[in-house]
């Protein structure tokens, strides 16, 4: 901060002549000043370090970015947004003052303001006037006004019984908090350097930068030029004090905190004044919980709607540039105004939406090469020989595969279903498995470098989180029992060990029964495809009857996913439950703990189908005339002649789609229909005039809350997407690309629904996404096991690569081309004696329809003896070295992967090295200062010992 009035007597860069420019780009700064001190935690006087400074900046060179002066003007963030020719340029002081001569007559009508148009709104509390907890308001409202909070009341336009509570935080109450709660606020404009290049890089960067003019500009990004208003403030930041206020770039008070700061300091205002005489009658939280207030929530800043365009009369407020540069429609190809979203929501909501579009961008390259494995099947289709042998084999009669109405069946009709498992089972699908594998490692590595740059920016690095307030039902439980806290030194409630250990023994006991109830409503589904293949296979209609298995894994697919969200519903109230019966101290602990049996219930109840298909379906099904029973009385489902993937891919495309439209519906949909009908009953009852002429909290008031649960239910979204884009990709590679497509519509849509939909949340601090990160790396580590074996057990990759090296034409050559797969198909079937079968799956039709006789042989997938040899329907050689082939094709494929994935995370470093160095620099500058401050402030004290006469002797320096 003592470099801003150093500065201030530097002349400016085009005042400079050209010899002393030229000087000034050779000898560009080498150190980096980047600057955020934290006051707090030194004992220098701040006036001395600016004097130390001054001495220091007249040997600096500076160096500004772009044509932007020493001295120009900083901007508060409300200064940004201005009407009429968003070119022209004037003197801040004389627009201010033309400001705040239409800002009263305006702001009596906008309904951002009291009465008087002056004091603007911080935040609102609504209640009933019917409501009977009078006193607890009144003493509440009370020792408001105790804090030196402002309020105004105001009933409400449409119910008389509903009241408005209004309040504004004048300029000393705000100064007072910030400076106990730390707010970091903008000092002095950011100095920036350039490193010393050499000759050759500098040749190099010119021909770049040649090039990239040729090229078009780049779509993505926001238009700064037709957009001023995305100019973010360039300012270095410091924790308020109001001791050295006059440090910090102040041009109106009133402007000076942003709406956002402003309403963060009212509700940490609240939730600290008492409403009762007792140790934890205190805060909003508990007056919101137990009724006293209806709903509490700042301001939105207006309208998102202009009748004027934003790119020739600029933006109206905030709320209206966020609509416009973000949650419009029109420019869902651009890159998201994070820094904007950040201003106007907070740091918690900004972190979901940078976390949000860094895993869509990423989504990019896992999509294309998802894209590529499907044309790569397409493009292979007409060369597969096994595709090939099975469209061509009229001869091979496959044995039925449920019981008694089942017919037989040529393996040629199953030729549809053959063409298409190549299209996700071919040869790059290894490759795809391992490039996920990794994409995963990456992702997930990446993410944390670009975190660790919005934290730093956000001025996030240095920020931890307040020792956060006991949790009122925790301290009605404890409150007998207490003990000291360390960190505080205050006595508070205290959970006994032993009575922590039993309530999450029961937790866990809960979160297992649950689990059961899952694979019970799983057992339910299999039975539903065993008793109902058969069916089908009798149906009257030919198309259902021929497709019988098709119909059969479609309809359990939609059945299973009606059971998925009725149990949701159910495992929220579960979670709830056990949550609030461990009893957790805090609300970040309540929140991880839900957030994690949340997640557990919802990734188990989801996935727990897919599981089976992948891993048990037509696995333990036994052979004819020996089938394995559920309750001695199934029989147990077989996969589709062309193998089991068909019936994966069938799973997670249905349950994928209908998931994420759902979602979205649920997201958006519902509460634009809630909005609606509240504004039609507004309009059946005031006319389309009055309603329009509601203010601002009314408009407010009528919007949707945000949800209990916060940023939960997005972020849950997307992790359970996630994990359909991982966990079985071998078996989907075009879920990437489904993944990206959804969350390109998902950005908007979230965005849409802050912006116009819900009413404006608390802007929250926060340094990551929190328990979500870590769940994130579990998954990663699931889907290298998960993939190994789905390409080992589910896919025939292994099957036919032992063929083709061991069994096949080329045996022994080492090759295993199209060539080496003749006769794969013949030698993957086994023969089984039509006599052999049970009375009771003994089919109805003795296949004479095929041949003109009845039918003496059939065949099955496996790897047995034929009914004559020594030991009938034993396992034959092939059976056991195919087997031993999948053993060890997943341990060598999650051996690799894990390998690869632990190599990228140990050289790919959590910080960017620039941000390191930068890191780096302020620290030593910080440092350098102190010691240059305290330096000067020892030789002042000499001097003054001198001219009062005072001897010493030999003191330092």
């Amino acid at each position: 901060a003592g470099f801003s009035t150093a500065l201030s007597q530097t002349p400016s860069i085009s005042s400079i002549s050209s010899e002393g420019r030229e000087d000034l780009q050779v000898n560009r700064l080498e150190t980096q000043i980047w600057i955020k001190p934290d006051i707090q935690k030194t004992d220098v006087d701040f006036s001395e370090i600016l004097n130390a400074i001054q001495e220091i900046a007249k040997d600096v060179n500076i160096f500004f970015d772009e044509l932007e002066g020493v001295n120009s003007p900083s901007k508060d963030d409300d200064s940004l947004l201005h009407h009429g020719n968003l070119t022209s340029t004037s003197d801040d002081a004389s627009r201010l003052e033309v400001v705040g001569e239409e800002v009263p007559d305006k702001n009596k009508t906008n309904g951002l303001y009291f009465r008087d148009g002056k004091c603007r709104i911080d935040y609102i509390l609504v209640y009933r006037k019917s409501n009977p907890q009078t006193e607890k308001r009144e003493v509440f409202e009370r020792n408001i006004r105790a804090e030196g909070l402002q309020m105004e009341k105001e009933s409400s336009l449409t119910n008389s019984d509903i009241m408005f509570v209004k309040l504004h935080a004048p300029w000393e109450v705000l100064g007072k908090y910030a400076e106990l709660m730390n707010v970091r606020m903008p000092f002095r404009r950011k100095i920036y350097y350039l490193h010393r290049r050499y000759k050759f890089m500098n040749r190099i960067e010119k021909q770049i930068s040649r090039f990239r003019g040729w090229l078009p500009r780049k779509p993505m990004k926001l238009d700064k030029e037709t957009l001023p208003d995305l100019e973010e403030n360039d300012c270095y930041t410091a924790p308020f004090s109001q001791q050295r206020i006059h440090h910090f770039i102040i041009h109106n008070k009133d402007t000076f905190f942003n709406n956002a700061t402003r309403s963060r300091i009212v509700h940490h205002i609240l939730q600290r004044v008492k409403y009762e005489e007792g140790k934890n009658k205190i805060g909003l939280n508990r007056l919101l919980s137990n009724g006293s207030y209806e709903a509490a929530f700042p301001l939105h800043e207006g309208s998102y709607r202009s009748k004027n365009s934003i790119r020739t009369h600029g933006a109206e407020n905030h709320r209206h540039l966020l609509y416009e540069c973000w949650a419009s429609w029109g420019v869902w190809y651009k890159y998201q105004p994070l820094d904007l979203v950040r201003r106007y929501f907070g740091e918690k909501i900004g972190l979901y939406f940078a976390w949000l579009g860094w895993y869509t961008g990423m989504l990019f390259p896992a999509a294309f090469i998802g894209l590529f494995v499907f044309l790569y099947g397409v493009t292979t289709l007409n060369h597969c020989q096994v595709s090939k042998e099975v469209c061509q084999a009229t001869d091979i009669i496959m044995c039925p595969i449920c019981d008694k109405y089942c017919p037989f069946m040529r393996l040629s009709d199953s030729c549809i279903y053959a063409k298409v498992t190549h299209l996700f089972d071919n040869g790059a699908t290894v490759f795809f498995a391992v490039f996920m594998a990794v994409w995963a490692t990456v992702f997930l590595e990446f993410w944390k470098r670009r975190r660790a740059v919005i934290a730093y920016d956000w001025d996030l690095i240095d920020w931890e989180e307040e020792e956060e307030e006991i949790r009122p039902q925790f301290e009605a439980k404890y409150s007998k029992k207490e003990r000291m806290n360390p960190i505080s030194g205050k006595p508070e409630p205290y959970q006994a060990f032993a009575d922590k250990c039993s309530r999450l023994i029961v937790s866990a006991s809960g979160i297992f029964f649950m689990i059961c109830v899952v694979i019970a409503a799983v057992f339910g589904i299999v039975i539903y495809r065993v008793v109902t293949v058969s069916t089908f296979a009798a149906f009257k209609w030919a198309l259902i009857r021929n497709n019988s298995q098709v119909a059969t894994t479609g309809t359990a697919v939609c059945i299973n996913f009606c059971i998925i969200m009725l149990l949701n519903v159910l495992y929220e109230k579960v979670a709830l439950f056990l949550t609030n019966l461990e009893q957790p101290r805090t609300e970040s602990e309540w929140e991880n703990s839900f957030t994690l049996k949340m997640f557990l219930f919802q990734f188990v109840n989801l996935n727990s189908s897919t599981f089976y298909i992948a891993f048990f379906l037509g696995r333990f099904t036994g052979h004819p005339g020996a089938y394995l029973r559920l309750i001695n009385r199934w029989r147990l489902e077989e996969c589709h002649p062309s193998g089991c993937l068909i019936d994966l891919c069938m799973q997670m495309g249905i349950i994928m789609v209908l998931k994420q439209t759902w979602n979205n519906f649920m997201e958006l949909g519902y509460p634009l229909i809630q909005n609606w009908w509240t504004r039609r009953k507004l309009r059946q009852e005031y006319g389309t005039q009055r309603k329009t002429s509601f203010p601002q909290w009314e408009k407010d008031y009528n919007l949707q809350p945000m949800n209990a649960y916060g940023l939960f239910d997005e972020y849950l979204e997307m992790i359970l997407q996630f994990g359909f884009t991982t966990i079985f990709v071998a078996a989907f590679p075009l879920a990437p690309l489904l993944a990206l497509l959804n969350n390109i519509i998902e950005i908007r849509l979230d965005a849409y629904k802050f912006v116009t939909q819900w009413r404006r949340p608390l802007a929250s601090r926060a340094k990551d996404i929190g328990i979500w990160y870590g769940i994130l790396e579990g998954i990663g580590i699931l889907s290298v096991i998960t993939n190994a074996f789905v390409i080992a057990v589910t896919s025939d990759f292994i099957p036919r690569l032992v063929y083709a090296y061991k069994y096949g034409p080329c045996a022994g050559q080492g090759e295993a081309g199209q060539k080496c797969m003749v006769g794969y198909v013949n030698a993957s079937l086994s023969v089984f004696l039509v006599s052999d079968f049970e009375n009771r799956s003994e089919p109805t039709s003795n296949g004479s329809e095929f041949s003109g006789s009845p039918l003496k042989y059939c065949r099955y997938r496996d790897y047995r003896d034929p009914p004559h040899s020594p030991v009938p329907y034993g396992y034959t050689l092939q059976f056991w070295h195919v087997l031993a082939a999948r053993l060890a094709f997943i341990i060598v494929f999650e051996h690799l992967v894990f390998c690869i994935k632990h190599l990228i995370s140990y050289l790919i470093p959590d910080l960017p090295k620039d941000l390191r160095d930068r890191m780096r620099r302020e620290k030593y500058l910080i440092q350098e200062m102190m010691y240059e401050a305290e330096l000067e402030r020892l030789q002042k004290e000499r001097k003054e010992r001198k001219k009062n006469g005072k001897s010493y002797h030999n003191e330092w320096p």
